[in-house]
């Protein structure tokens, strides 16, 4: 149990070599078009996680988990090319393919065998999952930290644009820390035909982003 929550941390870590450090998910955007104050920044990432996160990534990588627990790789890769095809912007769908590809490559490079096929690159939270499988990773944490993972990279985003101090942004990331395991148990209840979102704001902020003309961030 301790070696697995130790991978769980190093998965989780903003250290890991996979470029998520360069993605904002529109966040960019939105702050530069003057959508996001300190209050609204919170709602905005709290409406992320709720809203999105564990309505979409959380419900496809728990399902991505019991397809790797049952060896079923058509299923493993029906639920990517699902993730995959919500991503309502070019930007979003290039982030998750490039960080999902980049966590699967680092796994090689760590001498992980046994990586399962795929027919597309695969999307980050089909990564986290192969990551979460081979490291003996329970469900549960995996989910948990998934959702840390995102939340900490947006907080992290929002720290370089907003400008956001360093103790604000930490007190930021401990109020919405109490939104994790809420999202957690809302993605567990989620029916198949309930996965999905659409995040009109998130979509307008990413497709504007796209022709940004001045950007620190690759989305």
């Amino acid at each position: 149990m301790m070696h697995s929550q130790l991978h769980l941390l190093h998965l989780s870590s903003p250290a890991l070599p996979i470029g998520a450090y360069a993605y904002s998910q529109g966040l960019e955007y939105a702050i530069e078009a003057g959508w996001l104050e300190n209050e609204e920044l919170s709602a905005w990432l709290r409406d992320g996680l709720q809203l999105g996160v564990a309505q979409l990534d959380l419900p496809i990588l728990l399902r991505a988990c019991e397809a790797l627990a049952e060896n079923d790789t058509d299923s493993l890769n029906d639920w990517n090319s699902q993730l995959l095809a919500s991503r309502e912007t070019a930007e979003l769908l290039l982030e998750d393919q490039q960080v999902g590809a980049a966590l699967l490559r680092l796994l090689t490079s760590l001498e992980t065998t046994g990586l399962p096929t795929f027919r597309q690159k695969p999307a980050y939270a089909i990564a986290f999952a192969v990551a979460c499988h081979r490291w003996g990773i329970e469900t549960d944490a995996a989910l948990q930290g998934y959702a840390y993972s995102w939340l900490e990279n947006q907080i992290t985003a929002a720290t370089k644009l907003v400008p956001l101090g360093q103790t604000a942004a930490q007190k930021m990331l401990l109020a919405l820390l109490k939104e994790i395991p809420e999202a957690c148990a809302h993605a567990m209840t989620v029916d198949d035909s309930q996965i999905g979102l659409s995040l009109p704001g998130l979509a307008m902020a990413s497709s504007r982003h796209e022709r940004q003309h001045t950007r620190l961030f690759r989305s």
